[in-house]
């Protein structure tokens, strides 16, 4: 479906062969067949990685496979949580709690409204993958190579889109 050197299925295949070359050479004792091995698993590692490997600039996410731009409401509320933090901590510089009340409140609703946003992404990233996979097995068994073009694309598009999903998630958990 996508190019063989991002393909977190092809990482797999390259770790079975690595492993069954690997049995190979113990039960042979061939040092080639071990160096063999070795190669599989450093490609299989390799392709696993730059599969789930994605970039973060502002509202876009960039992958292996192409570039999307996020659900409007994870940017808003990406800002909302911004602002909300700021007001939040002069409110509660200068004494002003119904500032420091109005921060903590925007924040809480930016941070629904961010997860909101990421769920329409992460779903429709889902469907995208799913259904690029479907059309260009079947516009590969019908020969139509204009669809399996477009359904090859809107495979990358999905999967660009959940692996940007994935980074906002992984920053939460680490700033946790």
């Amino acid at each position: 479906m996508t190019d063989k050197n991002t393909s977190t299925p092809q990482s797999y295949v390259d770790q079975v062969k690595g492993t069954g070359q690997s049995l190979l050479g113990k039960l042979t004792g061939n040092p080639g067949d071990q160096t063999k091995a070795d190669q599989y698993k450093g490609e299989s590692d390799a392709r696993h990685d730059l599969s789930h490997t994605a970039a973060k600039a502002g509202p876009y996410t960039v992958s292996s496979t192409g570039a999307t731009k996020d659900d409007h409401d994870r940017t808003a509320g990406s800002w909302n949580q911004t602002v909300g933090a700021s007001k939040q901590a002069v409110g509660g510089l200068v004494g002003a709690e119904g500032l420091k009340n109005e921060g903590i409140r925007q924040n809480k609703e930016g941070q629904g409204q961010e997860a909101e946003g990421q769920m329409r992404d992460l779903g429709q990233g889902i469907g995208d993958r799913v259904g690029g996979t479907v059309g260009g097995a079947v516009a590969g068994l019908t020969g139509n190579r204009e669809s399996q073009a477009e359904a090859n694309r809107r495979h990358d598009e999905g999967k660009t889109r959940q692996r940007g999903v994935e980074v906002d998630l992984q920053k939460e958990e680490v700033s946790r």
